[in-house]
């Protein structure tokens, strides 16, 4: 699959007539006839090919007049899994405003964020994507305002303020242009068993099949920091530093999609933390196209013929996610979680819980960057690595956001003291998610090499490694898997 899937009007048609849901949210089908756009697998009759033409975002079919299927509901579609695979400008502006960027700074914010005028931003999107940042952004508006009109029993006015509308007017006028129902219409339409917690949001999460819940859940279970993270009941369960204020999420794997709860002290945060939990969780990768081209590798077939559907865990904050990677550093995931929880529990925010297992947010780099080397119990080498890094990121020096260049920040990662290619990696691939990068002087990736009869000495395992490309983090994945020793984070 490849961009620009929208122009080859034969696969989208076969697509289409199979109901293959692989394709859904790498497409959307206009219906000429009806005037209403569908996802590819939507479960209606296929509408005659002649009477069918293609998008590529539901935000296109919008502007070209077109509105959402009632019964597919092609705006609750995973997300195309090109903007987590590709790292170029059209890639990074997706990721930002799949962030929030344009609804709080708007799209010259959009546009100074990445390094480019207006003008080229729009251009780019609207070749590839059929609409510009804004169009993109009222897309997603639409979307918060359904789910928390069918989720919640808020006033509309509130509804309207929390998903980024700037009047009830444009509210109403959106929901009904997206929708072809009025907001009271679309709240009458919910199923009456729907129960609804005040302050709590549950929703589902959809993702392309199969998915493997196992090593997602599992590592981050695995590497949980007390008080910020826990496993409970079947959910993993984390809290959030959002742009308003901060929340909670609590993630559990089902047999179709991820069942989410979230909690949240301003509801302007709904569309950044169902994007970062997505993010989190992998879920808008293309695992059909990741397992084919793993496969290719024989040592590896068995591997993914066994659990297929792996995703890399990514995180909620990249920030956070760097300064753990050096908290790690050459020691065990108990003592990496055990120095984590120190600096939560004296430098992290406290939050209410009502569920009581979880205290703080994790520190923030301008509060780590204030805190006295001295005091933390690590040697003086790690100590600078910790320094230096906290006061690049609080002061602006270092950004790690979802619109980074990988390899631009890759190598400024490793202009840092203490930051050899296994920090820098495992940064790429977790917290930028470079699907590419990998993990050679990995010891666990090393002893299943071993143990496989892959090549074992990191240039030899790169150089085999080469054919899995550009998904290498995913057979990160694979190795790690085969691997019963607990997690170690030893290589710098």
């Amino acid at each position: 699959m490849q961009n620009g899937m929208h122009t080859d009007t034969e696969r989208c048609v076969r697509a289409v007539q199979s109901k293959d849901a692989r394709f859904d949210g790498w497409f959307f089908t206009a219906v000429l006839t009806t005037r209403i756009y569908c996802r590819p697998s939507c479960p209606v009759v296929p509408p005659k090919p002649e009477n069918m033409t293609f998008y590529p975002s539901a935000a296109a079919c919008q502007q070209a007049g077109f509105r959402a299927c009632k019964r597919c509901r092609p705006d609750t579609s995973p997300g195309s899994p090109e903007w987590n695979q590709r790292a170029d400008l059209v890639a990074r502006a997706m990721r930002l405003i799949a962030d929030g960027t344009v609804d709080r700074e708007g799209v010259p914010g959009l546009a100074a964020r990445l390094g480019y005028s207006t003008r080229q931003i729009e251009r780019q999107l609207l070749a590839e994507l059929g609409a510009g940042p804004l169009a993109l952004a009222r897309a997603q508006r639409a979307q918060t305002a359904r789910l928390l009109i069918e989720t919640t029993a808020l006033p509309m006015a509130e509804i309207a303020f929390a998903a980024g509308f700037s009047s009830i007017r444009s509210f109403n006028d959106t929901v009904r242009d997206v929708f072809a129902l009025s907001p009271s219409e679309l709240r009458n339409r919910r199923p009456k068993t729907t129960v609804l917690t005040p302050g709590t949001l549950t929703l589902r999460l959809p993702f392309r099949a199969p998915l493997n819940p196992d090593n997602l859940f599992g590592h981050l279970a695995a590497t949980a920091v007390p008080g910020v993270e826990e496993w409970r009941a079947g959910a993993y369960r984390r809290t959030l530093r959002l742009p308003y204020g901060h929340g909670i999420a609590s993630l559990t794997p089902k047999s179709d999609h991820i069942a989410c709860r979230l909690t949240l002290s301003d509801l302007r945060d709904l569309p950044v933390a169902i994007s970062r939990c997505r993010r989190m969780l992998d879920l808008d990768a293309d695992p059909v196209a990741v397992d084919d081209q793993l496969r290719t590798d024989p040592v590896l077939a068995p591997l993914v013929d066994k659990a297929p559907g792996r995703r890399v865990p990514r995180t909620v904050d990249e920030a956070e996610f760097a300064v753990r990677a050096v908290l790690g550093q050459q020691v065990s995931t108990a003592a990496a979680r055990t120095h984590a929880a120190r600096l939560v529990t004296a430098h992290g925010e406290p939050v209410d819980d009502p569920e009581g297992g979880l205290t703080h947010l994790f520190p923030a780099p301008e509060s780590l960057a204030a805190v006295n080397p001295e005091t933390l119990a690590m040697p003086n080498t790690r100590r600078t690595t910790f320094t230096t890094l906290v006061s690049q990121l609080a002061d602006g020096t270092l950004h790690l956001g979802v619109e980074s260049d990988w390899s631009e920040t890759r190598a400024r990662l490793l202009d840092l003291p203490g930051f050899g290619p296994w920090t820098a990696d495992v940064i790429a691939m977790r917290a930028l998610g470079d699907p590419d990068a990998f993990l050679p002087t990995d010891l666990g990736i090393r002893r299943a090499a071993q143990e496989l009869g892959l090549p074992s000495t990191p240039a030899a395992l790169t150089a085999r490694a080469a054919a899995w490309r550009p998904w290498r983090a995913y057979a990160v994945q694979y190795l790690w898997a085969t691997d019963s020793h607990p997690i170690n984070f030893l290589p710098v």
